[in-house]
């Protein structure tokens, strides 16, 4: 079976191609390389005969069905997207661009090249999506698939509307899909700006360790690798035209992750002061939902999944990947827009 990966380049993405080329599949990756994307992400199947790469842009629509032509996939996992919240606010229309045209883009030439194949039941069309397209809860209750959208960010008011043209393109021209919202995602590969490597990298830094208000926002914690695994379930065995929430069932409040973190950080590399002295509370960012939480309990019943890694597991993993791997991170540290306060505007 033959995958066609956007965004493969990129934290998640990479992670997908990785398992996929382990799982014995064969994978086209199509990235357009924008800032948040590195190749070294998938050095270790770059030269797999089961893998190809490809620089395209989903909003490029030559360009896509040129890559359906030539590849042929039998499955699209649609992950290409951007992802930064505090980007979001601050530049919205890249957001819009890509995460809906560029979703509408590649629908389109996913149901010309599924029609040109004479629709073929076993293709389909996998798009990964947030659970933060279903809003903010409350100090109770957790999203599921039959929650309904309330978008607040324009992350993922661009995110909710890529849902809904998959559904749409479903319902109205047939194309298999299947569709699948997440929990906040960490693990080896993160791109610096995100909370986690961010706290890690400010920490060995020396540096202030910012918390966005009082630290009390609440999110589900997904260990990356555990949600590839639970992408290659909802592909192989999910029913078409069918949504699967996926967490990680593993709440946490942002300002327990960052002592967490540090209290690694002071027994696998002990300084002379202790990390968590450099915790520092600033401003909240705009519209900063309070709490996310998935109820698993479809991809559990009906799948068979559920995540392996716990997060005292994968935080100390993740610690640890960051300390091994500097040169990495060291090299993204350059591009744009990082280390610095994103999404101030309100």
């Amino acid at each position: 079976m033959k995958v066609l990966v956007t965004g493969g380049a990129g934290f998640i993405g990479s992670a997908v191609v990785r398992r996929a080329i382990a799982d014995g599949y064969a994978v086209v990756n199509v990235d357009c390389l924008t800032y948040a994307a590195c190749l070294d992400n998938v050095a270790s199947v770059a030269g797999h005969p089961r893998y190809a790469f490809v620089q395209a842009d989903i909003r490029d629509a030559e360009a896509m069905a040129g890559v359906f032509a030539i590849h042929r996939p039998d499955a699209v996992m649609h992950l290409a997207a951007e992802t930064h919240v505090d980007r979001s606010i601050d530049g919205p229309g890249a957001f819009i661009d890509t995460n809906v045209r560029g979703t509408f883009v590649l629908l389109e030439a996913a149901r010309a090249y599924w029609a040109a194949q004479g629709k073929p039941s076993q293709f389909r069309f996998h798009h990964i999506s947030t659970d933060e397209v279903f809003g903010s809860l409350g100090a109770t209750g957790q999203f599921s698939e039959t929650s309904p959208y309330a978008p607040n960010s324009p992350y993922a008011a661009s995110k909710a509307a890529s849902d809904h043209l998959v559904r749409a393109w479903g319902e109205t021209y047939g194309l298999p899909y299947v569709l699948s919202n997440c929990s906040n995602n960490y693990g080896p590969f993160q791109f610096p700006e995100k909370l986690i490597p961010l706290v890690i990298l400010r920490a060995l830094a020396g540096a202030p360790i910012p918390v966005y208000g009082q630290g009390q926002n609440v999110r589900d914690w997904l260990y990356v690798e555990d949600h590839a695994d639970a992408l290659m379930c909802v592909l192989q065995r999910g029913e078409n035209h069918r949504s699967y929430a996926i967490g990680g069932q593993s709440e946490a409040r942002n300002i327990d992750i960052v002592t967490r973190i540090c209290a690694i950080l002071d027994s696998i590399r002990p300084k002379a002061s202790r990390y968590g002295d450099q915790i520092c509370h600033v401003a909240d960012r705009p519209g900063h939902d309070l709490r996310y939480a998935i109820n698993p309990a479809r991809i559990r019943t009906e799948l068979g999944w559920r995540p392996k890694v716990t997060l005292e597991q994968g935080l100390e993993r993740t610690v640890q990947w960051y300390l091994d791997n500097a040169p990495w991170w060291q090299a993204l540290q350059r591009r744009d827009g990082v280390g610095a306060r994103l999404g101030v505007q309100g």
